[in-house]
């Protein structure tokens, strides 16, 4: 995680950076944190080790989007577990009930994630689904003393 402890606006607030999971196709971060919540930037099916878009079917897009969500939640101190909120954002969405079963082996807490699902006339790269999340995570070192003061 990146060491930045406060936002220009002087909230505090850390970048999320790994490279298990693809890097940014813009100007944004894979994720941030600030007073223990993770705020994941959408994934797409980008193979981390070469930034290339997995083939196949929507299942097998959709199990390497939550490959890198994982990732991105584990360098940011969370998991799938704690995830509170998703978003799932398909370009078709008669694909919905075969992303639905690839999300549901995934995501089996207790209550379950809130969710939306939104229906897109394009993804970046082609992709065919996006999922961004929320989750809960543990402050750490500055972040964890400026939410207790």
């Amino acid at each position: 995680m990146s060491q930045n402890p406060a936002h220009e606006s002087g909230f505090p607030v850390k970048e999320v950076f790994t490279e298990a999971a693809p890097r940014p196709v813009g100007p944004y971060s894979q994720a941030v944190t600030h007073a223990g919540t993770v705020y994941v930037s959408g994934q797409i099916p980008l193979r981390p080790s070469d930034s290339q878009m997995v083939e196949g079917e929507i299942e097998e897009q959709t199990e390497q989007v939550i490959a890198n969500l994982s990732e991105v939640l584990r360098e940011a101190g969370s998991s799938l577990d704690q995830v509170l909120r998703t978003t799932v954002y398909l370009t078709d969405l008669t694909l919905f009930p075969r992303v639905n079963a690839v999300y549901a082996r995934h995501f089996k807490g207790v209550p379950a994630p809130a969710r939306a699902t939104v229906g897109v006339s394009a993804l970046p790269l082609g992709a065919q689904v996006e999922i961004d999340a929320i989750a809960f995570c543990q402050p750490s070192g500055a972040e964890s003393n400026e939410t207790s003061a």
